[in-house]
């Protein structure tokens, strides 16, 4: 059981390293919904790239739609009016509505199985392989130095808008690198464990850390740790009960949620009565 879980394991300690850091940012940013939008938006490109004849799981294919979601970054990017009168998240929704439309219409014209739409939502990280693991967690590194050595300009961003253009950073410039390397990361992720697993890795940890602490570098450690253990726990359930893999995980990722809530309403609850 151990050797079958070893691979899926790994896969989950590289999307809770990197995805719970941008959840940090997605909170702050109130832009909860972006990797949902971004992931649509990469199978809209999978599937034009399938209606040209591109294999999902090729080179090729994976190019179709790693070019849709930078195409998402810029939409995003430009979708941050300064008066606020329209959300950003309203922009995100309009995206995700109309990108998941396009691709229903063109799987519906293309001869795809049930099971590689399937694969879109609930993933198949039961069957990853080590090669997939090390290109995900490749990328994610990648990515992640990149973020290290910018992550004053992306929190400067990410807490305060006015304050970030008041201190004249390029706000547009930034943004663009900050959703076109968080597009990076989902378009591979999705590929290997689905859209709502990914969700989960990106806000739960993220959210029950933001519960408790408020210095980033706690927040990391503790959102990590939730990630860990949802993992855990999860694929042990997923392989003693025969259970769908990401459907566990993300259901232990409720549970922890649940458990973290009510823990924060008591503390609240005690700070107010001192």
């Amino acid at each position: 059981m151990f050797e079958i879980l070893a691979s899926p394991f790994v896969a989950c300690l590289v999307l809770t390293g990197i995805l719970c850091y941008f959840g940090i940012h997605v909170i702050m940013r109130e832009v909860i919904f972006v990797d949902l939008a971004l992931a649509q938006i990469a199978a809209m490109g999978a599937a034009v790239g399938a209606l040209l004849g591109f294999d999902p799981h090729s080179v090729p294919g994976y190019a179709a739609a790693l070019g849709f979601t930078v195409l998402g970054a810029v939409i995003f990017t430009l979708g941050r009016f300064r008066d606020s009168r329209v959300p950003q998240e309203a922009i995100i929704g309009i995206v995700y509505a109309v990108s998941t439309a396009v691709a229903l219409l063109i799987f519906s014209k293309i001869a795809v199985e049930q099971d590689e739409v399937k694969n879109m939502l609930v993933g198949r990280l039961l069957f990853v392989d080590w090669p997939e693991v090390a290109r995900t967690a490749t990328i994610c590194v990648v990515v992640g130095v990149l973020h290290f050595f910018l992550r004053h300009r992306f929190f400067t961003i990410s807490k305060s808008f006015d304050h970030a253009r008041d201190r004249g950073l390029n706000i547009y410039m930034w943004d663009f690198v900050f959703y076109a390397t968080f597009g990076f990361v989902v378009t591979s992720s999705v590929q290997m464990a689905g859209v709502l697993l990914v969700f989960s890795f990106l806000i739960v940890p993220a959210v029950c850390a933001m519960m408790f602490f408020n210095a980033t570098r706690a927040r990391l450690f503790a959102g990590w740790t939730i990630g860990v253990l949802a993992s855990a726990v999860g694929l042990t359930a997923s392989a003693l009960w025969d259970l769908p893999t990401g459907a566990s995980i993300v259901a232990v990722f409720g549970v922890l949620f649940a458990c973290c809530a009510a823990g924060y309403a008591v503390v609240r609850r005690t700070r107010l009565k001192a």
